[in-house]
């Protein structure tokens, strides 16, 4: 199993959390939780490795 590192910041005019992994291309996403944000990256990163990016 491969371990990422993920940049996480809140936005404060929308109050979502936004996540995205450096030096992975297209791998960000948002939500109202870090849970859900975490699950989101996981699925996106899921994703993107099918992609074969």
């Amino acid at each position: 199993m491969k371990i990422y590192t993920a940049i996480v910041e809140r936005c404060n005019e929308t109050g979502l959390y936004v996540g995205f992994v450096p030096g992975f291309s297209g791998a960000h996403t948002q939500a109202e939780s870090l849970d859900e944000l975490n699950l989101n990256l996981k699925k996106v990163i899921e994703m993107l490795l099918e992609e074969g990016r």
